[in-house]
């Protein structure tokens, strides 16, 4: 990739990328959320997912992970700090504004854990982070923070599912990543960007209190429709937010663009091969 030789002026180091966060929750759903099917798919499979099955979603982001469950006849309940990617989410569970029946079992919760706690009810069998952990400094003690208020909710014995990158040399996209890193530089920014670590999903369950019960790896390539679609996919993460601070959103474009090329097909469709972790924990 080469190397932008003028870099736009700096801003103080506590500034905030300028984000249309309707936007960017719409890109999330439309183009980087489906990435991750493979690996719901395989979670749900090898924890047999189905009717008898009362999920807790953490960062269930605008919903398809809920949606595949609900499907398979569990009961879901989703949890997201997100304002923006929660309305997305309730179109696709809570349609009842659009006139279509509601989905039985489904509740989407603004917020935090805690405030999923529903008195009298039976404690969640299953607890999903499928957040990708492993890719930010500190993202790790995020989760944790969470599953101290979620673990709580659910009941003894019950899976607690982490996810995570796998590692760097099985992923493609980590390549493109390093612009994070690179453009954040300047700021010494701790939420920029970093390679997976092999232990990072034992670390947190470890600090949780859980018993890990098992683990396994999934490809899920990032293919997109041209390389417009794969910058707007992957800003969505928000991985790039704080090359975005120390930098702008056109270099950030830019180099993005320039780091695709080599995984773009003479159609002009981008296809990135990755690995990603999970592992099974289990509550006390």
């Amino acid at each position: 990739m080469t190397p932008t030789l003028v870099r736009q002026h700096l801003p103080h180091a506590g500034a905030a990328p300028r984000v249309d966060l309707r936007a960017r929750a719409r890109d999330w759903s439309e183009i980087q959320e489906r990435m991750l099917v493979p690996l719901y798919e395989a979670v749900y499979e090898r924890l047999e997912v189905g009717p008898g099955t009362r999920l807790l979603g953490l960062g269930c982001g605008s919903g398809l992970s809920l949606l595949m469950a609900a499907a398979r006849g569990a009961a879901v309940t989703g949890v997201d700090a997100s304002p923006e990617r929660m309305a997305l989410a309730r179109e696709r569970l809570l349609p009842e504004a659009s006139g279509t029946r509601r989905r039985p079992d489904t509740r989407l919760v603004d917020g935090s854990p805690r405030d999923a706690a529903e008195p009298g009810a039976p404690g969640y069998t299953l607890v999903t982070a499928f957040e990708p952990i492993g890719c930010l400094a500190g993202d790790s003690e995020g989760l944790g923070g969470l599953l101290a208020e979620a673990t709580p909710l659910a009941r003894r014995g019950a899976a607690v599912v982490l996810a995570g990158w796998g590692p760097p040399e099985r992923c493609a996209t980590a390549s493109v990543m390093r612009v994070a890193t690179k453009l954040a530089e300047p700021l010494r920014n701790s939420d920029a960007w970093r390679p997976a670590c092999r232990d990072d999903l034992e670390d947190v369950a470890q600090r949780a209190g859980l018993r890990p019960d098992g683990s396994g790896r999934v490809a899920c390539p990032f293919g997109y429709a041209d390389v417009d679609s794969a910058v707007r996919g992957l800003k969505s993460t928000g991985l790039f937010d704080a090359a975005m601070t120390a930098t702008d959103q056109v270099q950030v474009d830019k180099e993005l663009a320039e780091a695709l090329h080599p995984h773009q097909r003479q159609d002009g469709t981008v296809w990135m091969p990755n690995v990603f972790r999970y592992l099974i924990a289990r509550t006390p």
